[in-house]
């Protein structure tokens, strides 16, 4: 698995696990508060399409996962 792949990856599970537990609708609510890390995912990955900057794929680098 490269690390393109393993940063959507982990994008859609923190965006599914903070709706999870930000929707009041949700059996695993905790705080509508948790919906600010669905926001700071989202912005991460809009600002990294334009300047290539991802802080989670520097890290997989450094852990030997493969480029693309």
């Amino acid at each position: 698995m490269t690390t393109d792949r393993m940063v959507r990856m982990f994008a859609g599970i923190f965006i599914l696990i903070s709706l999870g537990l930000g929707v009041p609708e949700s059996p695993l609510f905790l705080t509508k508060y948790f919906l600010w890390f669905t926001v700071f995912v989202g912005a991460n990955l809009l600002q990294s399409s334009f300047t290539q900057f991802c802080p989670l794929e520097i890290l997989l680098k450094k852990a030997g996962v493969r480029d693309r």
